[in-house]
C-alpha cells in the first residue's frame, strides 16, 4: 500500500509540471502579445487567471472563497496571505480578479517557460541584496500608477520548519503599503500545505479553502506604524488559520 502511495505522489507531482505547460503553450503566441507593452498586462492577468484554474481543476482542486470585505474596482490594495505551497500563485490569481502584480523570489525566474513571463511580469527582489529591495519600490510605485494592485507572501518564504503555522513577517510588504497608502488586504489559505506542500510525498485533491479577512487600512499611518501593522496582519491571519483547523 505504501509503495501505490509512493507511486500516485511521483506521478501527481509530474501530472502538475505537465498541467502548468499545456495552457502556456497553447496561449503562448497571446502570452507574448500581452506582455509586449505595460498596457497589455490586464489581458496577460486574465489569461493568467485561466491558466490557474486549469491547474487547480486538472489536479482535483476545488476552492472555496469567503470574504468578510469587498474589494473596490478603483482602488490598488496589498494583498498578503500566508505561504506554504507551489499552488498558492494559482489560488492567489483565482481568488483575486483585479489584477495585481506578485513581488516574488529572483530564483523562480528559473524555471523553464514559467520563468520567462515571470520575471517579464512580475517585481523581482534577490534577498541578498538591498539594491534590489530598494528597486521594489520604484517598480512598485509604476505599478501602482496603472491602477494595479500588489501581492506579497511577508513570510519571504516558505518556513522550513513545518510545524510553524505561521512564520514572522518581513516589513517589505507593510512598508510599501504605507509609502503608497494602500489599504492591506490579509488572505488565509487553509489547506495548501496539506493538500500541495513542498513535501513530495503528501498531498491529496480536494478542497482549498481561502478566506479574504478584514483590511488593515494604513491611511494616515507613517514607518512608525510600520510593526503595529504588520502584527495586525500577522494576528489575523493566524486566528483564521487556527479557525480553520479547528474546522477540518
Amino acid at each position: 500500500m505504501r509503495g501505490i502511495k509512493i507511486i500516485f505522489w511521483v506521478v501527481w507531482r509530474i501530472w502538475f509540471y505537465v498541467l502548468m505547460t499545456i495552457p502556456i503553450i497553447i496561449m503562448f503566441p497571446f502570452l507574448v502579445a500581452s506582455i509586449l507593452t505595460e498596457s497589455g498586462y490586464p489581458y496577460f492577468f486574465k489569461m493568467a487567471r485561466i491558466w490557474s484554474k486549469f491547474i487547480l481543476f486538472g489536479m482535483g482542486f476545488y476552492y472555496k472563497i469567503d470574504k468578510d470585505q469587498t474589494l473596490e474596482s478603483d482602488k490598488s490594495y496589498m494583498f498578503v496571505a500566508n505561504h506554504t505551497s507551489m499552488v498558492d500563485i494559482m489560488l492567489m490569481l483565482v481568488t483575486i480578479r483585479k489584477p495585481f502584480v506578485f513581488v516574488g523570489k529572483q530564483e523562480l525566474s528559473k524555471i523553464p517557460l514559467f520563468g520567462f513571463f515571470y520575471k517579464r511580469t512580475c517585481i523581482l527582489v534577490d534577498r541578498n541584496s538591498s539594491r534590489s529591495k530598494h528597486g521594489v519600490f520604484e517598480r512598485a510605485q509604476k505599478r501602482i500608477n496603472q491602477g494595479l494592485s500588489i501581492c506579497i507572501f511577508p513570510e519571504g518564504g516558505v518556513p522550513d520548519d513545518e510545524s510553524i503555522l505561521l512564520d514572522t513577517f518581513k516589513d517589505g510588504a507593510f512598508r510599501l503599503a504605507i509609502n503608497h497608502q494602500l489599504p492591506i488586504v490579509p488572505i488565509t489559505f487553509a489547506d495548501n500545505k496539506k493538500r500541495f506542500s513542498y513535501t513530495i510525498f503528501s498531498g491529496s485533491p480536494g478542497v482549498l479553502r481561502v478566506r479574504i479577512l478584514p483590511f488593515v487600512e494604513t491611511k494616515g499611518k507613517t514607518m512608525a506604524d510600520k510593526n503595529s501593522l504588520k502584527d495586525q496582519s500577522w494576528k489575523t491571519i493566524h486566528k483564521q488559520l487556527e479557525e480553520f483547523q479547528k474546522k477540518k
